[in-house]
Order: structure tokens, then C-alpha cells, then sequence
């Protein structure tokens, strides 16, 4: 309340305002990251970072997420073109990454998904093998590490979403890391319809900003978030010791390396389950528990994208696999024990 009676008095609602340069000044520090840009959504920020990244036609991308990835392709004019996942990390796979470049291929937009790093290694190989960029779609990916440091170093940007279902939220807004200085400014003007000054318009450029309500929301979230993330990896451990037990669901082994978030929480429903997934997902909301099939339909199946030739189910076996039997179960830092356990009583047939 303090700080919106602040923002209120200087009368400074908007447009880079003391808060904006606070809350992006103490985001790059927590991430560990050199540049950030500030934006309204993660989907501009997407459109953004693809504008910047001087991709053109086709790009290799994942089915398995949010459809806003494609989208952010889509609306960009570029074409998205789909590879098949792995099925531990449910990340693009970079074998398939690989037999699916050409000479058409422009670019790279992989997914790190449920906040599980793609394999950034073997992607830069690829990339840099045929002089594409990359963009990683980090929707799910705050404050999560690796050996060396945050994967949001990994790429030629990457993305992150501050709505309201992430792990860190300003209700809604996201954030561009930037690899260079020279891409920070290109994708603050970009943000902000490429106006230099008052007189100077130097891009053709849109509205992205993040106004000064949610920079100061992002700048108190910033306090509690390892406090967010710990709760989360209390609840994560309460699932796998309790899902172990019950045959037919099949968890994701955990993350390997540096620091998790544990964005969400998701099963597997197999053969050996009583139950098909979507007749467990209607129990449990039929028991007041919110479970979501993602993703399915995989993007690769919606109206706009399944006669693309790469959506064909015979080049997606592990995507469809994956995703005909995920469910993701409630997760969220105020899930009380008891709660929990009311899942997991629901998840015995």
C-alpha cells in the first residue's frame, strides 16, 4: 500500500517510471543476468525477441506447451514448424532438432517446460552449426539454475511470464533477457513504438511496457519469492513420496542440477491405472480438485496448425504419447498438507 500511495502522489503511472527502473534493475540482479527488458506480457515479449532476432520464415519449435508459443510465431509471420519432445524432460528433442534443419529453417524457439531446462547445450550446437538463433520461450522458468548459472543466459533472448498462474507474478507482464547492451536498447524502443524522444522515432515498434502498479507488485514479490519456491519443493517432495506408492501413475523423474522452482506438478496415467486420465481428471473435479490435461490437445492438433505437415501425429508419437496421458495436479505455496492429502486419497481408486 505504501508504494501505490507512492506511484499515486508523483502522479508517474507509466513509461519508465522509478519503479519500472527499480524493479528491472533488482530482477537482473536475482536472475543473475546481464540485461533485462521489462514487458507488458510474455507474449509481446516473444514478438518481440522474434522481431529482434531477424528470424524469417520457418522456425523449429515444440507442440508441447501454451499455445501462445505458436501464436507469438504466427503473428509474427513467421511458420511454425513442430519436432517431437523427449519423453523424460518433455523438452524438444535435439535429435529430432537436428534431422529437422534445412536450409528453410531460420530459427529455433524451444520451450523450457513445467520450468525443466531444455538441453541448452546441444541446442547451441545446432544453432551455431547452422547460424540460426535462438529464442527460448521461458514462460515456466523463473529463477530456475543450472550448473553454471540461470538457463535464462542460454539463447539469444529468452522469455519469462509474470501471470498470475507462475511461480513469480505482477499479475500479468514478463520480461526479455537480453544477451548484449545493443539488444537491450532495440528491444526497449521496440517496447515502447521505437520512439527515441519526443521528435525521434528510430523503429517501427508497438506498446509493451509494464507500468509503474505492477513494477512495484514485481518489486515486492521479489521479497517473498525464494519463500514461494522453497513451499513449492515441500509440496513436490510430499507428492513423490506419496505417489510412489500407487501403481499406474508415473512421475517425472526430478530435475537434474542447480535450482528448481517447481513450476508444476505433473502424472503420467498409464495401462496400469484403473482409470483413464480423463476419467481421473473428472473425479478429482468432481471432488472440487482443479487437475489440467496440459497440454492437451497438443498445438500441433488445433484447427490453425494441424495441416501443417509437420503436425502429423506419425511425426509427433512421443508429443501425442505424453499427450494423451498427462495431468497436472494442484500446486501452488498455499496447498496445505491436509489438502494435499485429500489428492492423494482421491488419486486411489
Amino acid at each position: 500500500m505504501p508504494l501505490l500511495e507512492d506511484i499515486w502522489s508523483s502522479r508517474v503511472l507509466s513509461n519508465d517510471g522509478k519503479y519500472h527502473e527499480a524493479f528491472e534493475r533488482e530482477l537482473a540482479s536475482y536472475l543473475q543476468v546481464p540485461h533485462v527488458v521489462l514487458v507488458s506480457n510474455a507474449t509481446l515479449g516473444l514478438l518481440l525477441a522474434l522481431r529482434d532476432s531477424g528470424m524469417r520464415g520457418k522456425v523449429l519449435t515444440t507442440p508441447f506447451s501454451f499455445v501462445g508459443t505458436s501464436h507469438a510465431l504466427t503473428f509474427a509471420g513467421l511458420d511454425p514448424v513442430f519436432v517431437d519432445i523427449d519423453a523424460d524432460t518433455l523438452n524438444i528433442d535435439p535429435v529430432r532438432l537436428e534431422e529437422a534443419m534445412d536450409e528453410t529453417i531460420t530459427g529455433i524457439l524451444p520451450v523450457h517446460c513445467f520450468g525443466r531446462s531444455c538441453d541448452v547445450d546441444s541446442i547451441a550446437v545446432i544453432a551455431d552449426r547452422h547460424r540460426v538463433p535462438v529464442v527460448y520461450d521461458a514462460a515456466h522458468a523463473f529463477g530456475v539454475c543450472d550448473e553454471g548459472g540461470s538457463i535464462l543466459r542460454h539463447g539469444d533472448y529468452a522469455v519469462l511470464s509474470f501471470h498470475a498462474t507462475k511461480v513469480f507474478n505482477t499479475f500479468e507482464g514478463g520480461a526479455v533477457i537480453c544477451r548484449s547492451e545493443e539488444s537491450k536498447r532495440s528491444i526497449d524502443l521496440l517496447r515502447k513504438f521505437g520512439i527515441v524522444d519526443e521528435t525521434h522515432v528510430e523503429l517501427t515498434g508497438l506498446n509493451a511496457k509494464l507500468n509503474e502498479f505492477q513494477c512495484a507488485l514485481g518489486c515486492v514479490q521479489l521479497r517473498h519469492v525464494d519463500d514461494y519456491i522453497y513451499r513449492r519443493g515441500q509440496i513436490d517432495a510430499r507428492y513423490r513420496q506419496l505417489i510412489a506408492e500407487i501403481p499406474g501413475l508415473r512421475m517425472l523423474a526430478p530435475a537434474s542440477g542447480g535450482k528448481r522452482n517447481h513450476y508444476s506438478f505433473p502424472i503420467l496415467v498409464e495401462p496400469g491405472y484403473p482409470l483413464s486420465r480423463d476419467a481421473l481428471m473428472h473425479k478429482l473435479r468432481a471432488h472440487g480438485v482443479v487437475a489440467r490435461k496440459y497440454f492437451s490437445p497438443l498445438i500441433s492438433d488445433l484447427p490453425m496448425y494441424r495441416d501443417r505437415p509437420s503436425a502429423a501425429a506419425h511425426n509427433l508419437p512421443v508429443a501425442q504419447r505424453i499427450s494423451s496421458s498427462i495431468l497436472c495436479l494442484p500446486m501452488f505455496p498455499d496447498l496445505s498438507e491436509q489438502d494435499q492429502q485429500r489428492v492423494i486419497s482421491l488419486l486411489h481408486h
